[in-house]
């Protein structure tokens, strides 16, 4: 992976750059992201607040309680609705990016799966990952 490493919506009325190597890479199977993504799971980033920066537009935030009674939030295009990233409380100082949206998505590779309990059952998973049949504590 070559950084600095960008990204946006679908519009292109948000652009990001990402000057920090992510934290990790996974997916997410909870049935709220099946519904979001209409997919099987979402692929996201981890990487540090102070690595990422927006540029363009101001992105809508979307609230919600996730299942662990945590609020998450969703920052959107306003324009063309993608879905760019997401926080919340608990993730101390880290933006969760929607892989989908970096330019190139050649690297990427997931290690942890989240929420393994409503995935689908023809996915599987490889050996060797980190599985969680929820959301781990940290």
């Amino acid at each position: 992976m070559k950084l600095p490493q960008t990204g946006g919506c679908l519009c292109g009325k948000i652009r990001y750059e990402i000057t920090e190597a992510p934290q990790l890479t996974y997916t997410f199977h909870c049935t709220d992201c099946q519904r979001l993504t209409s997919s099987a799971f979402s692929i996201a980033i981890a990487v540090n607040d102070r690595a990422f920066h927006l540029t363009g537009i101001e992105p809508r935030l979307m609230h919600a309680i996730a299942d662990s009674g945590r609020v998450k939030t969703r920052w959107v295009c306003p324009e063309c609705g993608c879905w760019i990233c997401g926080a919340s409380a608990s993730d101390e100082g880290l933006r969760r990016v929607r892989s989908g949206t970096l330019d190139d998505t050649s690297w990427l590779r997931p290690t942890a799966h989240f929420w393994t309990r409503s995935k689908q059952p023809w996915v599987t998973l490889p050996a060797g990952d980190q599985i969680y049949e929820t959301q781990p504590a940290r």
